[in-house]
């Protein structure tokens, strides 16, 4: 039984990841500051990462997930305070490529500031950085989008909510722009393959080998809620943000390297119905916004 070390613990990824590895058995603690619910069979250290203190100085971890990093403070931080630790995974983010370098991303590929992630992906850059330079044996992982059961961000709930009001849905353009997902148990699949693995590659970009149009994710959300979806196209002139859960940035990650170790992911629309059925069962957790009431006021 490996004793872990989960930064966060009570939302979307993190929570669903202490969870994960409660079921297998893991002895899991989460490191939070305790304002939220906490997973069932977890042992919490009460703390904000920004201020450790002591409290980590006691604990040697087989392993730390660090799900929750997004500065080199972060990192360094939780390095200075913990006792000791084996194996280190942080989760990154594709954030970390300039939209200006040809596509697909790969691991290799400069890194830099991207105009449509701003100092989110400056800062995990420096976050990356400050890992590899004292534990260079770490491993980091470069997701693109991550959905699945547990996503409070209003990306697939968007259009789940508007499948169950019968809403047509309004698309930039022409619904031609084309994203990437990962689907939140392959994460935490692919983990547990480099703990076993330990591969000579420390750094992999994650995530479904393809990318889907925005009209075609949207319609599987719909699928996914027992709805067909009937789409408006909005012009190029409208904000996209104002009404639609994505930026206007279309990207690729090559995930051939991950693909090496695990070929299999979950296909989109399994991953999708199983999101939907989260959803239902906790609508309140999802973090709204305001979309709906722009549509109907400049759109509709």
């Amino acid at each position: 039984m490996k004793t872990v070390l989960i930064t966060g613990g009570t939302v979307f990824a993190s929570r669903y990841a202490a969870e994960y590895y409660v079921k297998k058995g893991y002895d899991v603690f989460v490191l939070n500051r305790n304002s939220r619910a906490q997973p069932e069979g977890v042992t919490l250290i009460e703390a904000d990462r920004h201020d450790l203190g002591d409290q980590l100085r006691q604990y040697h971890f087989d392993v730390i997930f660090d799900i929750t990093a997004y500065t080199a403070a972060d990192v360094n931080g939780l390095l200075d305070a913990v006792g000791g630790f084996d194996d280190y995974i942080l989760i990154s983010s594709s954030a970390v490529y300039p939209e200006y370098c040809p596509q697909p991303f790969r691991e290799d590929t400069e890194l830099g500031a991207n105009q449509i992630w701003g100092i989110y992906g400056t800062n995990k850059i420096e976050a990356e950085r400050a890992l590899m330079e004292r534990a260079p044996n770490a491993y980091i992982l470069r997701p693109p989008y991550l959905y699945g059961p547990m996503n409070n961000l209003y990306r697939e709930a968007f259009a789940f909510e508007c499948a169950l009001k019968d809403r047509k849905f309004y698309l930039p353009r022409d619904g031609g722009m084309r994203l990437q997902f990962f689907y939140v148990d392959d994460l935490c699949r692919f983990m547990d393959i480099i703990l076993e693995q330990k591969p000579a590659r420390h750094i992999f970009n994650v995530g479904n080998r393809e990318t889907v149009s925005v009209r075609d994710w949207v319609a599987l959300c719909y699928q996914a809620a027992g709805k067909s979806a009937e789409f408006v196209l909005v012009d190029s002139g409208v904000e996209q943000r104002n009404y639609f859960s994505f930026y206007d940035y279309e990207y690729c990650l090559d995930v051939a390297a991950q693909e090496r170790l695990m070929p299999d992911t979950k296909p989109l629309d399994e991953g999708l119905r199983e999101s939907f059925a989260w959803y239902l069962a906790h609508p309140g957790e999802v973090n709204g916004k305001p979309y709906l009431q722009y549509i109907d006021a400049h759109l509709a």
